[in-house]
């Protein structure tokens, strides 16, 4: 296997690779890094080129597409009839962009997209998307489930890079939640210790309930049988008020209830929350 990019994910993958007992030859702009690696059996390369001439599988982890493709594309030849797996992060149309270079210089490829944090690479948790060339997927199955839990997703090359941003809005959005409510526990002499098992458990309870939105938002349909908008919106108001009180930021539940505004204002208010769908599909 060749892995090229050795930074925090990167490092991890050709690790796990090495660990799995696979012959790993490895490349990074930068020469210091994995000297442990190369302590445990791995071969590092001295270019990208020799790093690819050494591997029918090559797996590409750097900072961002438009570097990746500042790496590949001078080396066409050198991956002529070889299989590319992109696990940069990137969005569906760099993917596409990339997979039709590759077709082009007959170069069988693979987007990627890890949902794992480095210490998960390895494990059954780490789930890991891809989409793209499915002989080549196939191919290679049994090398890709050594690095953690992997799904083919279809033959389009972009379908791995949305679920990928998708799942970091997520989490974004709840670490500022959760930073948010700190900030106001914490003015009322409440720790980050204290406050986090109490809201591991509203984020279990939340969890719960996505089926069933997610069942609402693909029917088009939204009873209002457990809490409406105009119910949410009322709380809202009441976290501005706490927060405006206690001298910590709006910013956030501010924009939270400027959503569920427009929401009652289009006459959602007696629908449920996942109604509010309406007002993140389309920008203003």
């Amino acid at each position: 296997m060749t892995l090229l990019g050795l930074g925090l994910m990167g490092y991890v993958l050709a690790d796990t690779l090495l660990a799995a007992g696979h012959p790993t030859t490895v490349w990074n702009r930068s020469t210091g890094k994995g000297a442990d690696l190369i302590g445990r059996g791995a071969r590092r390369a001295a270019s990208a080129g020799e790093a690819i001439a050494a591997s029918s599988l090559v797996i590409v982890c750097i900072t961002d597409n438009n570097a990746g493709r500042e790496l590949v594309q001078p080396l066409a030849a050198e991956l002529r009839g070889r299989t590319l797996i992109n696990l940069t992060s990137g969005s569906s149309s760099e993917a596409g962009d990339i997979s039709g270079w590759a077709a082009q210089h007959e170069i069988a490829y693979v987007d990627g997209a890890v949902l794992a944090a480095p210490d998960g690479i390895g494990t059954d948790e780490a789930a890991i998307l891809y989409s793209g060339d499915r002989d080549a997927f196939d191919q290679h199955n049994s090398v890709l489930r050594k690095l953690g839990t992997p799904t083919f997703l279809g033959n389009d090359p972009g379908l791995a890079a949305p679920r990928d941003v998708a799942v970091l809005g997520m989490m974004w959005n709840i670490l500022n939640a959760f930073l948010h409510a700190a900030a106001l526990l914490q003015s009322a002499s409440v720790s980050a210790t204290a406050l986090a098992p109490v809201l591991e458990g509203g984020i279990a309870t939340t969890t719960g309930w996505l089926a069933g939105y997610a069942e609402q938002i693909d029917a088009g349909a939204f009873p209002g049988d457990d809490a409406t908008i105009a119910t949410h919106l009322a709380a809202m108001t009441q976290l501005i008020d706490e927060s405006n009180a206690r001298g910590v930021s709006t910013d956030l539940p501010r924009q939270i209830k400027a959503v569920a505004d427009r929401a009652v204002a289009e006459g959602l208010g007696r629908s449920s929350y996942a109604a509010m769908i309406s007002q993140f599909r389309s920008p203003e």
